[in-house]
């Protein structure tokens, strides 16, 4: 499906699936994803040693073993490069506004890291702050990765997050953006455990409106203590409030 949706071109793009807590099922690196067969996956250990499979695992597999180690509630992983969102990722832009309700119940906030080398330390470096509290992250000058509870609701959170960066280009386009405020935000917390598929064990945060900075990099995270007393109670030891600015 992420060839058919235009969001890997060539061989880009890995997948993968927690089987137990020692070992992970990955694809392989260099391989056209709409190409693949069974036989074709690999099986790692939670070191990244290949346990099983013919072909070497892909060499973003840190990126997903580091996912793994600091979310126990994930059990798959999808990364790809789906062009809108990427687009917003080349640019330096977070997905950090709340402009569609159905979005803020299911994401929160989808963050920027800064930019890392793919297959090296540079890029999980750049994610690990980021992975405990966000279920989906762009990555400057690369891509997205998003994940779950099981690899079918990490692909349907990279299909949320490409059709958010659509509506928001488009907001953009017409020169105009009119963010959720304070109120309605609190109320989407509270009806967003209502729903199915928006069960996260991870704080997923929301974004404040009112900063006028473009720039949503996570490196920018002043005033938290402050927005974070927007949320009280029960609500707000189950989401923070973003500190993405």
């Amino acid at each position: 499906m992420l060839h058919e949706r235009g969001f890997v071109a060539a061989t880009d793009g890995n997948l993968s699936v927690r089987l137990d807590e020692r070992r992970i099922l990955a694809t392989p690196t260099s391989m056209c994803k709409s190409l693949l067969q069974a036989s074709d996956l690999v099986i790692v250990d939670i070191d990244g040693r290949r346990l099983s499979g013919r072909r070497d695992v892909s060499s973003e597999i840190g990126m997903h073993l580091l996912i793994y180690r600091l979310r126990p509630d994930v059990r798959g992983i999808v990364h790809a490069h789906p062009p809108t969102a990427t687009g917003f990722a080349a640019a330096g832009m977070a997905l950090n506004q709340p402009l569609v309700c159905e979005v803020v119940i299911g994401l929160g906030s989808i963050p920027l890291a800064k930019y890392g080398t793919p297959g090296t330390p540079e890029l999980t470096d750049s994610l690990e702050p980021l992975i405990p509290q966000y279920d989906a992250i762009l990555m400057s000058n690369h891509g997205v990765v998003a994940y779950s509870d099981t690899l079918h609701h990490a692909y349907m959170k990279m299909e949320t997050v490409e059709h958010f960066a659509q509506i928001a280009l488009v907001t953009h386009l017409l020169g105009r953006q009119q963010p959720l405020g304070e109120q309605d935000l609190e109320k989407l917390i509270v009806a967003r455990s209502k729903y199915q598929g928006s069960s996260s064990a991870a704080p997923l945060p929301l974004a404040v409106p009112g900063n006028g900075s473009a720039d949503g990099n996570h490196r920018n995270r002043p005033q938290a203590a402050t927005e974070s007393s927007l949320l009280s109670g029960p609500a707000k030891s189950r989401r923070l409030v973003s500190r993405q600015r």
